[in-house]
């Protein structure tokens, strides 16, 4: 089942967010306002205002503020991607041009502090210090993320470790956050908020695990980016790691590290690791994430948000794009 058709219930609170991230990001100086609908337009799956929006129907439901939480939380997401688009050099993203290709580095910069900026403004009325405590660490954690992934770039030498490490601080936290603070605005009971960031945080982990095996398994079109670049910027993935196993492939990788301007090392690995057991050792890695994030759900009432959120699990898990 299509995630749009799992979620097709949810489509106007889904459209009030979308208007409402419009609203925000057309009242300022003109660059910023058309930088930052330059990135609305390219979409995008809205995941995790959808966690927010499901997670707040586990307690005393306020539609206005998890729809605040949402935005607030879809805001940092954006502003992270343009962040890492300058990171990465990144002409493509979504298939459309980056903010730092259509303008340039500092435009892209000051657009995702300005968006990171107006995400503490958004929330206010039930748990509001609550909500303002979890947004603030969300953003210092994913900061440290993308510096992370700037200190370990054309680094052979990491370990799974680093990596697990690295997507929980870029991904996951994100997702997490967006379960927890939906759970938070509705008051729910401690024990449901616990579960909840829980599921969002196996949940994201899959996620990017996913991510990083269609980086290697999928086509330019769909991916709206080359194929493998991730390994083509520098940033080592679960499946290039757990590929190393091959020295050949390990040899290859470290030839590109050291000359990136020659990219011949680099498309050989891509094609070996895209032939190689990583892939399926990659996705068992995900798989076993999943499990444990549908096991957060068990002991939560049987309701249409409990079930959607299974839904979108099994999407998750299985998507190709």
């Amino acid at each position: 089942m299509k995630l749009a058709t799992t979620i097709k219930y949810m489509n106007d609170d889904i459209t009030e967010i979308e208007n409402k991230m419009k609203q925000i990001t057309g009242k300022e100086h003109s660059m910023i306002s058309t930088a930052s609908n330059h990135l609305l337009q390219a979409g995008g799956k809205r995941i995790r205002p959808i966690f927010v929006l499901l997670s707040s129907q586990f307690g005393q439901s306020d539609t206005k503020q998890a729809i605040n939480v949402a935005v607030a939380l879809e805001l940092i997401h954006m502003a992270s991607l343009v962040h890492d688009d300058v990171i990465d050099f990144a002409d493509t993203r979504r298939g459309h041009p980056t903010v730092n290709y259509k303008w340039d580095n500092l435009t892209a910069m000051y657009t995702g502090d300005f968006l990171f900026a107006r995400t503490l403004e958004l929330v206010k009325g039930q748990n509001e210090q609550q909500i303002h405590d979890v947004l603030s660490d969300t953003i210092h954690q994913v900061c440290i993320g993308e510096i992370e992934q700037l200190r370990d770039k054309y680094d052979i030498d990491q370990s799974l470790f680093n990596y697990f490490r690295r997507i929980k601080r870029k991904t996951a936290l994100l997702i997490a956050t967006s379960t927890r603070l939906g759970a938070i605005a509705a008051n729910s009971e401690p024990e449901v908020v616990e579960r909840l960031g829980l599921y969002g945080y196996y949940i994201g982990m899959s996620y990017q695990i996913i991510d990083d095996i269609l980086d290697f398994t999928s086509n330019e079109k769909d991916l709206g980016k080359p194929v493998g670049s991730d390994l083509l910027n520098g940033n080592l993935t679960l499946p290039t790691i757990l590929a190393f196993n091959d020295k050949t492939i390990y040899n290859h990788v470290e030839q590109f590290f050291n000359n990136p301007k020659d990219i011949t090392k680099a498309e050989l690995a891509i094609k070996q690791i895209r032939e190689s057991n990583a892939i399926e050792e990659s996705f068992q890695y995900s798989q076993t994430y999943l499990r444990k994030a549908l096991q957060q759900l068990d002991d939560l009432p049987n309701t249409k948000p409990k079930r959607t959120l299974q839904k979108i699990a099994g999407y998750l898990g299985k998507r190709k794009f």
